[in-house]
């Protein structure tokens, strides 16, 4: 049975970005199986023993509470469970000096679906059917906003101005406030900080200037918090989230240990914040409960705040070490190879200029030796500009053993020197 699509239908059942790379990772892992295969291609965060135990704790006090049948066995508000709407304000009042009410609170099936709702609700075709853009100021970024939107010719995304370190091939990507362009025409704003894939921390000072273009239009700003403190802290540099009248900050508990749960958070001004409730109500009701209960007791008794900053935050920091160091011991000084600085989140990010061949083409290379990369081109969602540098970028994931990463640098390493060489 094939019955037709809609345009958003196809569009929709469309992958896009590493999504649709990830098919063809995942039928390389199944042809090889025997081979041994160095995969640093993953975004799944790593279970940590510590982190695992949290949940496990916090669970079991879950289900011998009198709380559980009423946080299992019925719906909810749409706009979250109350006790953990509370721990949310009561904790980010006291840590950032703010004063929030569980009116400035929005929980999700995870962070994703709110660039859904936010993408789909602010940018778009107006009823006057005039386009409102969904504006990335820095481009690469998450490769997921290039599919949260129905209307795709709404995305567009600027390209970054660069700070090179050539003497210690370092580089690292700012924003172009020459280029960035937020006007009555947009329709809401989306970075993340700390980025995925790149690693990079916009300052508070950029933060804060793209938050100002966007005031005078009524623009919101959507800020990707994923990998910021409080949880699950993946800041290497330091770095302090950024609140505003216009600002919606969205954390998420996925690389806190619960991605199988799928919470996430939206913070910001209770009238920008109904738009997307309703949104929730009518796509899908309301997130989980369970993980909203048992994540109430990880932030209010403040095991969530310290396993993020003494266990999550030094592993992953100290897995961006051993590539960092590896690759500077192994990778030819006389090739032009860049390193993104390495300021959060759990993924290095790797240019190499002047490349001969495309960034599609260094991965099948890299597979040849077992070592499974993402090419960099995936992650520069609505920058339509025919800019070389797309095509010179691997993401690298952390989340491999020490010896995986190390012995995946040195092959990766082989392949440069022959492909720059040939």
């Amino acid at each position: 049975m094939k019955p037709a699509l809609t345009k958003i239908g196809a569009q929709m059942s469309n992958l896009t970005g590493v999504r649709a790379i990830m098919k063809d990772i995942n039928e390389t892992l199944r042809a090889n199986q025997g081979q041994v295969l160095y995969n640093l291609s993953a975004g799944n965060p790593l279970i940590l023993p510590e982190v695992e135990q949290l949940w496990r704790d916090c669970t079991a006090d879950l289900l011998s509470s009198a709380e559980y049948g009423e946080v299992v066995c019925r719906y909810g508000s749409s706009q979250g469970y109350a006790p953990f709407i509370a721990a949310i304000v009561k904790d980010f009042n006291q840590r950032y000096g703010l004063q929030l009410t569980e009116r400035n609170i929005l929980v999700t099936a995870g962070s994703q679906t709110i660039y859904f709702y936010a993408a789909n609700a602010y940018g778009g075709y107006t009823e006057e059917c005039k386009l409102k853009k969904i504006v990335l100021p820095l481009s690469p970024d998450y490769t997921g906003y290039g599919g949260v939107s129905i209307c795709p010719e709404s995305l567009i995304a600027y390209k970054p101005a660069l700070d090179v370190d050539g003497v210690n091939h370092r580089f690292k990507y700012r924003p172009d406030f020459t280029q960035l362009s937020i006007t009555q025409e947009t329709g809401c704003v989306i970075f993340s900080r700390p980025c995925n894939p790149t690693g990079n921390v916009l300052s508070n000072e950029e933060v804060e200037k793209i938050a100002a273009l966007a005031t005078p239009h009524d623009v919101p700003v959507f800020i990707d918090s994923a990998y910021a403190p409080p949880f699950p802290a993946l800041n290497f540099t330091e770095m302090k989230p950024v609140f505003g009248e216009n600002i919606i900050h969205c954390i998420s508990l996925s690389k806190a240990g619960l991605p199988g749960e799928r919470i996430g958070v939206a913070i910001g001004e209770e009238k920008l914040l109904q738009v997307l409730e309703c949104f929730q109500t009518n796509a899908g009701i309301h997130s989980s409960r369970y993980g909203q209960a048992i994540a109430t007791r990880a932030i209010e008794s403040g095991a969530l705040a310290n396993i993020a900053e003494t266990v999550i935050r030094p592993f992953y920091q100290h897995k961006f070490d051993v590539l960092e160091s590896t690759l500077d011991a192994v990778m030819p000084k006389d090739l032009p190879w860049f390193l993104h600085r390495g300021e959060g989140a759990i993924f290095a990010w790797l240019w190499l200029q002047e490349l001969p061949i495309s960034d599609w083409e260094f991965y099948q290379q890299l597979k040849k030796v077992g070592v499974i990369v993402v090419p960099g081109s995936s992650f520069f969602p609505g920058l339509e500009e025919n800019w070389e540098h797309k095509h010179q970028c691997l993401r690298i994931s952390l989340t491999g053993t020490d010896e995986e990463i190390s012995i995946g640098m040195q092959r990766l390493a082989k392949i440069a020197q022959e492909v720059y060489h040939q």
